[in-house]
């Protein structure tokens, strides 16, 4: 069995606990109240909030003993089954640009989240406004918003960016006979919103300036094509996407696997070596999935990291 199959078939095992536990939390999560924003070199950042999602222990911590798992799960908040975790969205202004790095959920995940639209509004920014939006991948919860549930684009002005292989491996054609069955909705999905802004849409790959001072990095094994972005000045800062999806849990056992990530041995290194390489440097990161607004950075600590707010 490969690497792909076992990944797969993890998937296929959690796939009934996810859509149970979905909606068993009551809301925990950060709305319009507060915004966290700083500026970062010649970027004003504001971390903007989709709201949350609830995953599945078995998705979260497949490594983890019962023991742990019941620790660590209680530390996000959750309980023994699944626990709540946070979608934070920059939003990078520069000059004359507006840009969100990832779009979140839309209508097209769970109900706990796609609160982007609504947030922005509270900032002042209407979804005319936005004139870029950088994927890290097409996962739902990262993509889904790129559509309202009509199917009409949901930022109008904007240009996309996504990579190459991230296009490729989603929009394939003959993706039922090439995927196993557990990636078939995400497919549909990727499908969906990569298609509905392919005439607006750039593929880069690692290495690329996006826009001047934003340049992508290749950090796959989450998704094949999955980017981090690395802006320039004061030190640098990393977004990380799902490269690293949770600060507690990765910071704290960099070796676990995540139950959603496509090759679970890719994306292991992935995450090490960004863990690494941001802890030596001392570079300021910003997390998806982080507990928010999930800035801050890596500290090593013996053969681990911790996570230092900052």
């Amino acid at each position: 069995m490969s690497k792909f199959q076992v990944c797969a078939t993890r998937r296929e095992v959690i796939a009934g606990a996810l859509a149970a536990t979905a909606t068993s939390l009551l809301p925990h999560g950060v709305y319009a109240a507060e915004f966290h924003r700083f500026t970062h070199g010649q970027f004003d950042i504001t971390v903007v909030s989709d709201g949350f999602i609830t995953l599945p222990a078995e998705v979260l911590l497949p490594d983890a003993t019962p023991d742990e798992r019941a620790t660590i799960i209680k530390r996000l908040g959750g309980d023994l089954q699944a626990a709540p975790v946070q979608a934070n969205i920059p939003l990078i202004r520069q000059g004359s640009d507006l840009i969100l790095v990832d779009d979140g959920s839309g209508t097209h995940f769970q109900a706990s989240a796609g609160k982007l639209v609504e947030n922005l509004k509270t900032l002042g920014v209407d979804p005319a406004d936005i004139t870029k939006v950088i994927f890290t991948h097409a996962h739902p919860d990262h993509s889904g918003a790129t559509t309202t549930a009509e199917g009409r684009v949901l930022y109008p002005n904007a240009q996309y960016y996504v990579s190459s292989v991230e296009w490729e491996f989603w929009t394939d054609k003959n993706y039922e006979a090439h995927m196993p069955a557990a990636l078939h909705e995400f497919a549909r999905g990727a499908q969906r919103d990569l298609f509905a802004v392919k005439d607006r849409l750039t593929l880069v790959i690692p290495g690329d300036e996006i826009v001047s001072g934003i340049s992508a990095i290749g950090t796959p094994g989450h998704t094949p094509g999955h980017i981090s972005l690395e802006l320039a000045g004061d030190g640098n800062l990393l977004i990380t996407g799902d490269a690293c999806t949770n600060d507690i849990i990765f910071f704290e056992h960099p070796n676990w696997h995540f139950g959603f990530d496509t090759d679970a041995e890719v994306a292991l290194k992935s995450r090490r070596t960004l863990l690494e390489q941001a802890a030596a440097g001392k570079i300021k990161m910003l997390g998806y999935h982080w507990t928010y607004p999930g800035v801050g950075y890596a500290e090593r600590k013996d053969s681990a990291y911790r996570f230092i707010a900052a």
